[in-house]
């Protein structure tokens, strides 16, 4: 599906489960974009941490399953695996109440993790995982350890878990930054910037932040991709939404792995937000799609999965 699925992609951040109602689904934004990007054939590794508990044994053998490096995955004693209450409106976007603490809130750095993070080409991040010290002192140290690897932040704001000193750090460290429209308006007029224009923020975020390549969703009006200082756009695809929940995450991932295997903007903004909008088709987070069901999609031959 890519011309180089080589490429050896890192994430790190939460796990968990994803609670609708009575039903329970894997999820967290990294492992989501982890296993996206694995199912494009690209080798990955999960950086977090699990409870020793029956939720974290279920999330470790479903990344095993799904061809993902789970050495860097930390077993803790003093911590349940992380849960998230979903609650959905009527249009399928979500809202979310995130357990506090939980097993992700502690993920330490061995010499086994710096050895998986020396060794990548892409490191995925995210603000969440930061809400505590000691998952965020080890991000941070992990981001400075290998200069060659390209830092890719997805912001994903959950209040009340951040704060813009925050993410003005988190954002000077990355290459690439992804956002929705709501969260770079929110964070731009934070940084003192006002304007509607979603263009003249990215801009400014960009020129603030020394950060030439910049991605912002805008739900069912597509995307606008800053990339190496030029500007792309796409209209997006439409879609019967089942729910938005992962539909991001597998944006980023297509996005990112189109980006730095095939070097086409267009083309990965194109097969991005297909594969955004395939999952906002689908309940959950992580639906299996297959490439020939993204490449009929894209042509109209199946607007519905």
């Amino acid at each position: 599906m890519f011309l180089n699925d080589t490429i050896n992609a890192v994430s790190f951040g939460e796990v968990l489960f994803d609670v609708f109602g009575e039903e329970k689904k894997i999820g967290g934004a990294p492992l989501n974009l982890a296993l996206r990007t694995a199912s494009f054939g690209f080798p990955v590794s999960m950086i977090s941490a699990v409870g020793n508990d029956e939720d974290g044994q279920v999330i470790c053998d479903y990344i095993k399953e799904n061809q993902l490096d789970t050495s860097g995955m930390i077993t803790t004693e003093d911590y349940d695996t992380g849960i998230v209450q979903v609650t959905l409106n009527e249009r399928g976007s979500a809202t979310y109440e995130i357990k506090f603490p939980s097993a992700w809130d502690f993920i330490e750095t061995n010499e086994n993790i710096r050895s998986i993070v020396k060794n990548a080409d892409v490191f995925f991040y995210g603000s969440l995982v930061c809400r505590n010290e000691v998952s965020k002192n080890t991000l941070m140290s992990l981001l400075d350890s290998n200069p060659d690897m390209f830092r890719v932040f997805d912001v994903n704001l959950r209040k009340p878990f951040y704060n813009i000193e925050l993410l003005e750090q988190l954002m000077n460290k990355a290459d690439f930054i992804k956002f929705n429209d709501e969260e770079i308006l929110e964070i731009a007029s934070a940084l003192g910037f006002s304007s509607e224009n979603l263009e003249e923020n990215v801009r400014f975020i960009s020129e603030k932040t020394d950060t030439n390549s910049i991605c912002v969703t805008l739900g069912k009006h597509g995307s606008l991709l800053l990339w190496k200082g030029k500007m792309y756009r796409h209209s997006g695809y439409p879609v019967k939404v089942a729910d938005t929940v992962g539909a991001g995450d597998s944006f980023l991932a297509a996005l990112i792995a189109g980006l730095l295997s095939d070097k086409d903007p267009q083309k990965a903004l194109g097969l991005a937000n297909a594969v955004g909008a395939m999952v906002a088709g689908c309940p959950g987070a992580n639906p299996k799609i297959k490439a020939e069901d993204i490449h009929l999609f894209m042509e109209g031959r199946a607007l519905e999965l």
